[in-house]
């Protein structure tokens, strides 16, 4: 029997398990009480079963760390002794893709349906470049299908997504069936111990100043990245995802926003409790649950089918604004138009200097 005075609700029966306010489960989050009767915690202060998958956790100490008001006189914070670890219980190690593997999948964009879309938008330099940076591969188990590499901060990948996309408009294709699958499956690597990590993560070191902006979709990060480069656009790969406290854990230190697809914004917004609890400073972007049609909520768009539809030129415009906003005050007293945007090349535009032999 444990002697301390704030606890984790003893097992009644199904009714005293409630739904995660992380993960949302069903009857599989404990809520810690006080034998004293005193204190009665708010909702989301307790411990969701699912340490792995989940992890959120939400102690009587962080409680009235936050809320030092409500803070009672001599009290003990430690948690119930049946939460310890057992001094033999070990964690299993995390399963690795080979990098040989992934490298063997780097090519081929020519017949990938994704790099051809994006190459259709961006052109084929800039979309070389995304399909590079964010380690997307090329796949033979559908025709025309990509690999997206979950590779850590670590440089080591942890898995691959692969999934087949439309060419002409960048839309999944899931008819007759949703084409989406995971290579350690294609693989049928034995004991494979899937610890996932976000899709970008292995760009966090790089780009320590940035801010990170956290979607849904790959292939939103990808669109996203070229129309605003100032964030590291990181994919959870699905509404939960990487939301569990093992993955989170590599954020801390950066400013994060979450981008919920419409319709998801109530949702991710539960999620800012566990960023919080982990110490990391974030916030949620909901402006596009706010303006958005009933047709776009039924359709449940995200922030790159908003972005398509601006021109690239003019995205790059915007993103040079951004960097001097003395450009627009330019652009509107001299009333410029944008006519096209070219990249420089320094080759191309070089001032022809004559050389000593030639002939002045």
């Amino acid at each position: 029997m444990s002697n301390h005075r704030f606890i984790l609700q003893p097992y009644k029966g199904v009714g005293s398990r409630h739904c995660c306010p992380a993960c949302h489960k069903k009857r599989c989050f404990s809520r810690y009480i006080d034998t004293e009767k005193q204190i009665s915690f708010p909702d989301d202060v307790g411990r969701c079963d699912h340490e792995q998958s989940c992890g959120y956790h939400l102690s009587p100490k962080e409680y009235f760390e936050r809320n030092p008001q409500a803070k009672p006189l001599h009290c003990d914070f430690a948690t119930s002794s049946a939460w310890r670890a057992k001094p033999t219980e070990q964690r299993k190690l995390t399963s690795f893709v080979a990098t040989e593997t992934v490298s063997q999948t780097l090519h081929g964009y020519e017949k990938n349906n994704l790099y051809l879309f994006l190459r259709s938008k961006f052109g084929a330099e800039d979309a070389l470049r995304l399909m590079k940076d964010y380690r997307v591969g090329t796949s033979k188990h559908w025709p025309g299908s990509c690999v997206f590499w979950q590779t850590d901060v670590n440089g080591d990948t942890r898995t691959g997504k692969v999934m087949l996309y439309n060419a002409d408009n960048g839309k999944r294709v899931k008819e007759p069936f949703n084409h989406v699958t995971w290579v350690h499956s294609l693989l049928k690597m034995p004991d494979f111990n899937l610890r996932q990590c976000f899709f970008g993560e292995h760009l966090l070191p790089m780009n320590r100043d940035k801010p990170v902006a956290i979607v849904e979709s790959e292939k939103t990060a990808l669109v996203a990245t070229y129309y605003l480069p100032e964030y590291v656009w990181l994919t959870t790969g699905g509404k939960n995802g990487c939301f569990n406290a093992d993955a989170l854990r590599v954020l801390k230190g950066h400013q994060v926003i979450l981008y919920p697809d419409i319709g998801a914004t109530d949702q991710w917004r539960q999620k800012l409790r566990l960023l919080r609890s982990l110490g990391i400073e974030a916030s949620i972007f909901n402006f596009l649950e706010e303006v958005a049609t009933d047709d776009e909520r039924t359709a449940g768009l995200d922030i790159a089918d908003y972005l398509l539809q601006i021109e690239p030129d003019q995205a790059i415009l915007q993103s040079m604004i951004r960097r001097n906003p003395i450009l627009q005050t330019l652009i509107d007293e001299l009333q410029l138009t944008l006519v096209s945007v070219e990249r420089y090349n320094p080759d191309t535009y070089a001032i022809h200097k004559p050389s000593k032999t030639e002939k002045q």
